[in-house]
């Protein structure tokens, strides 16, 4: 399977020069968590999420409309290609930490979105008998590689107290 069926084909996005405001509006009325960020001629240079939205407001004592997109991007974009094989995507998304991918041309302009949402809907959950070409199992290890722990884990010590 290719992440070109499983992908979302009309992306919402915005430019750098647009404004949180219009992002969050994006974000809200698109139901999506991330926005590429592509220049005129639509090629990914960043991307922003509803969390990097959440941080920039809280941290700037600004209004939205005040603050531009290019501020506050990622400019670090982690993407994958129409034709890339679905456990390729998925990959990526485990070594790098995100839910959602970009997917760009081998210009670099957006193509689409992909997401675990639609990753999810397209497992073979049916238990048709074959071999599936994306189980439920795939998607549990990747999302147990984005969750699982950044920090080391402090473990409790015991003292044993002597009677």
């Amino acid at each position: 399977m290719r992440v070109e069926e499983v992908m979302m084909r009309t992306p919402a996005c915005c430019s750098p020069e647009s404004n949180l405001g219009t992002a969050t509006e994006l974000l809200w009325s698109r139901n999506c968590g991330i926005l590429p960020i592509v220049d005129a001629q639509q090629k990914v240079i960043g991307v922003i999420t509803d969390r990097d939205l959440c941080i920039a407001l809280g941290t700037r004592n600004q209004l939205a409309g005040q603050v531009q997109v290019g501020e506050v991007m990622s400019q670090n974009v982690v993407s994958c290609r129409p034709e890339e094989d679905i456990h390729a995507a998925l990959d990526t998304m485990a070594r790098n930490r995100v839910r959602r991918l970009p997917v760009v041309n081998k210009e670099g302009r957006l193509e689409g979105i992909l997401s675990m949402d639609n990753i999810v809907l397209h497992a073979d959950a049916a238990g048709t008998g074959k071999t599936a070409e994306l189980a439920p199992r795939d998607i549990v290890v990747t999302l147990q590689r984005i969750y699982g722990p950044r920090v080391p884990q402090l473990v409790e010590t015991r003292t044993a107290t002597a009677r």
